[in-house]
């Protein structure tokens, strides 16, 4: 009976053209050896394989597109290949697959199936900035994006304040890069004066700025995250 192939979960950049500064040896030698990959969008996974020069004729690479909206009897499907000897490879569209991303499904079914998973090195917004910003690094909570509506994003912020200084638990969150500003306004209204946000941006880009500063302190100096990919973080020091 044939060994079945490899699940390679392959980190992205998280900022544009980084990649052949930020990714080891191993990373870019597993995406050489790989010839089939799961992607969140063929257009952004393409631009980072060739951003790394590794001499890859995209032509030849195969890519099957795996979102939130993928059903889940297609995931399944789309691991096929590895059940027959193929090794796979999973790209999100920044940063590591399975965090915050829809590769964690097909990690899901991997296990089902008896298939390999190999997580390789890579950035981590999250990670990157919880390390940077002075706060609880033993006890955290991400929860990815906060609500929409206003009403429920309010509530969301007052919940995950109670939780910081109840618990002393580091919390982390995002938004869209559009909305971050319209997040920031609504924190800075909400949170106590006293109460320490840490706000992480352009991580591993040229642009990067990481701040930890009581929120009345946030409020002289406003800054302006539209369109910035960015991460934000409550906590104590």
């Amino acid at each position: 009976m044939k060994a079945k192939g490899i699940l390679y979960l392959i980190p992205n950049v998280l900022a544009l053209e980084t990649g052949p500064d930020i990714m080891g040896p191993v990373v870019k030698n597993v995406i050489s050896a790989t010839s089939h990959f799961l992607v969140e969008d063929f257009r952004t996974a393409r631009r980072y394989i060739s951003s790394l020069k590794l001499g890859i004729n995209l032509e030849e690479v195969h890519m099957e597109k795996l979102d939130k909206s993928t059903p889940d009897p297609q995931v399944r499907k789309l691991l096929e290949p590895a059940l027959h000897g193929q090794d796979l490879g999973i790209l999100s569209d920044a940063g590591c697959p399975g965090i915050a991303d829809p590769g964690a499904r097909a990690v899901a079914w991997a296990h089902r199936l008896g298939i390999r998973v190999v997580p390789l090195p890579g950035p981590s917004s999250m990670f990157l900035a919880l390390m940077a910003s002075g706060f609880n690094g033993q006890s955290f909570t991400f929860s990815g994006y906060l609500p929409i509506e206003r009403k429920d994003r309010i509530k969301a912020i007052k919940a995950l304040e109670t939780k910081v200084i109840g618990e002393n638990t580091t919390q982390l969150f995002m938004e869209t890069p559009f909305r971050n500003n319209r997040l920031l306004e609504d924190l800075l209204e909400q949170l106590n004066p006293q109460t320490l946000l840490c706000i992480a941006s352009e991580l591993t880009g040229e642009g990067e700025n990481i701040q930890t500063k009581k929120v009345a302190d946030w409020r002289k100096e406003k800054p302006d995250l539209h369109k910035i990919p960015a991460v934000f973080l409550i906590g104590l020091s």
